[in-house]
């Protein structure tokens, strides 16, 4: 047994193990005989990814969470897509390995601030990221991901005013490319695609002149602007399969490279560099939080566990379903 008051304190469970323990061969055991299932992020470590039954972005875990007969689901990711999928199975056991793995973004709207906001412009229909906090969702009309966010936008008549909410990065980039003018924008980011180095993308592309950039819309706009392709994460992944090119510049989090190695191993993957660091890839400290030992551990003992309020759950399902509608 493990103290869980100590746990929740730290957030994790760190207990000793025998170094020789093979912890994937455990957590392959354990997944079988608990009938768990571990849903994993594109930005997670490798190793994490591989040994996760299913692997996506922010829509295709949620859309997959919707289709799970398991009552033991392990979430390999940050806490609001812990969160995501505990409001779309409230009666499952959601694990996440690492309470402290939380999100730059979804912490950049505080729900007191954020409801104040909307009640200065009820006329508004309130569209919010999924990379957001439970609480904030209760407050939305609709969610979306970078995956949906276009079609979500084009759901709502033109005359209609939009808030959109948290990412300034990926709102700039909507209102602009739909014309949607009549849309209010919450001032918030993600650390790791606001961090990308122009300087030093130019620098690689004139390294790389045959190659092609391709970026999240959370970047900068000055980033986005020499993109080839812009998409969502697992919108980046498809294009490099299908394009014919064979050197990728990559402005997006370190993690997704692995996926795009696997199904393109003959190509080439560069990340584009932070500007605030001598290292060459941008990576989501949030997502590193999650390691083998504790996805290990937190299946074993079934533990770190989300909770909601049921009456948040019932007021941020709406908004979710409507995002899984649009796709």
């Amino acid at each position: 047994m493990i103290n869980k008051e100590s746990v929740d304190k730290l957030g994790y469970i760190d207990e000793p193990f025998d170094s020789d323990i093979d912890l994937v061969k455990e957590i392959n055991r354990l997944k079988v005989e608990k009938n768990a299932v571990i849903l994993a992020h594109y930005y997670q470590n490798p190793e994490i990814q591989d040994i996760a039954d299913f692997v996506g972005d922010s829509l295709a875990l949620a859309v997959k969470a919707t289709s799970l007969e398991s009552k033991l689901i392990v979430f390999a990711g940050v806490k609001f897509m812990g969160e995501t999928t505990k409001i779309l199975l409230p009666d499952a056991k959601i694990v996440l390995p690492d309470m402290n793995a939380g999100c730059s973004l979804a912490d950049s709207c505080n729900y007191n601030d954020f409801k104040a906001f909307k009640e200065k412009h009820p006329d508004h229909v309130v569209v919010t990221y999924v990379n957001t906090n439970a609480d904030i969702k209760t407050l939305s009309d609709i969610c979306c991901t970078s995956s949906n966010a276009e079609k979500v936008i084009n759901s709502i008549p033109k005359d209609k005013p939009i808030i959109f909410a948290p990412d300034r990065n990926l709102g700039s980039y909507l209102k602009n490319k739909l014309n949607r003018d009549n849309m209010l924008i919450w001032d918030g980011f993600c650390h790791v695609h606001q961090r990308f180095s122009l300087e030093k993308l130019v620098e690689l592309k004139k390294q790389y002149s045959n190659s092609k950039i391709i970026a999240h819309p959370e970047c900068q706009k000055t980033v986005l602007i020499m993109a080839d392709y812009i998409g969502s994460t697992s919108q980046l992944i498809d294009f490099t399969r299908n394009d014919s090119s064979s050197i990728y510049l990559v402005a997006t989090e370190f993690g997704v490279i692995h996926q795009m190695k696997k199904y393109s191993p003959s190509k080439e993957f560069i990340p584009v560099p932070p500007d605030d660091s001598a290292c060459s890839c941008n990576d989501c400290f949030f997502m590193k939080m999650i390691s083998l030992k504790k996805l290990y551990l937190s299946l074993k003992y079934e533990y770190p566990v989300i909770e909601l309020n049921p009456d948040i759950i019932a007021k941020a399902k709406l908004p979710i379903e409507r995002m899984i509608a649009i796709r």
